[in-house]
């Protein structure tokens, strides 16, 4: 559900005013049509208000901007860790031209994502198939391995709209296996929320909590910022930057006020020493 909502979410960015279109993404509407829940419209209007949309806009742009520098240094190959719906490999297929995107998810979200996109084509896309709660995380090196992902090349990780529901050890898990396929000087770039978010949220984010609760995805982890680069440091990368989204919105758009009610969301890229 929550995969659904950002890929629709990406779309509407058309709906805004056009000095805050900042990403196209004319694949995400798809999946929207695949959740009945969004053809209500005074349930669609409350979902998706515009803040929302501006909110997702900015965070898609951001990670968008690191692919592509990722991509203009030479970077070949690419790794969508808990890939949900997103389309980058059909929205960057021109730029990813020689390079191999490996989407790792769960069989179910992978499956219905590939026929909602069955007749679309993109950059080449190694589907990984992947249940976190069966199969340890610590394996994953080796699969990608035996999918023809080479650890002695950078690789770009996308760890985006994963971190929040995740438990610790969870999260530990993860970077160890991200570096572990990693070659120095590979990326990794990530979305979390704050810790007091999520243990002291707003009355706005106990609302959304409230709603990612009822469909069984409950927010359950959050980073302190002033943490994060020794956190990153002990498993083996520098923090290259943390971003906030009222930072992006004063960088991209020129005007933070725009994303003054988003207290505590980031997206944060890190370094493989």
């Amino acid at each position: 559900m929550t995969a659904a909502w950002v890929a629709a979410a990406r779309s509407f960015g058309v709906l805004l005013p056009e000095r805050e279109r900042l990403a196209e993404d004319p694949y995400g509407a798809r999946f929207a049509r695949t959740m009945p829940l969004f053809h209500r419209p005074r349930i669609a209007r409350a979902l998706f208000p515009r803040r929302a949309i501006v909110y997702m806009q900015l965070r898609t742009r951001a990670i968008d901007d690191v692919l592509r520098e990722f991509v203009r240094g030479g970077g070949r190959q690419v790794v969508l860790l808990g890939a949900g719906f997103d389309c980058r490999a059909l929205r960057f297929a021109r730029e990813l031209a020689g390079a191999t995107v490996f989407e790792v998810d769960h069989p179910a979200t992978q499956a219905r994502k590939r026929a909602v996109l069955a007749n679309d084509v993109g950059a080449k896309t190694e589907y990984v198939a992947w249940n976190f709660e069966e199969r340890p995380v610590a394996e994953l090196p080796a699969e990608l391995a035996a999918r023809g992902h080479d650890a002695s090349k950078p690789t770009l990780t996308i760890w985006e709209g994963v971190t929040m529901y995740l438990r610790p050890r969870a999260i530990d898990d993860s970077v160890a296996a991200v570096a572990t396929y990693s070659a120095p000087g590979s990326r990794l770039v990530f979305t979390y929320m704050e810790r007091t978010l999520v243990e002291n949220p707003t009355l706005r984010a106990r609302a959304g909590a409230a709603i990612v609760g009822l469909v069984g995805e409950p927010f359950r982890f959050g980073f302190e910022p002033s943490e994060l680069a020794g956190w990153l440091g002990a498993r083996g990368f520098t923090l290259a930057r943390d971003a906030t989204m009222k930072e992006l919105a004063r960088e991209l758009l020129g005007d933070e006020k725009l994303l003054s009610h988003e207290h505590g969301r980031h997206v944060a890229t890190a370094v493989k020493v």
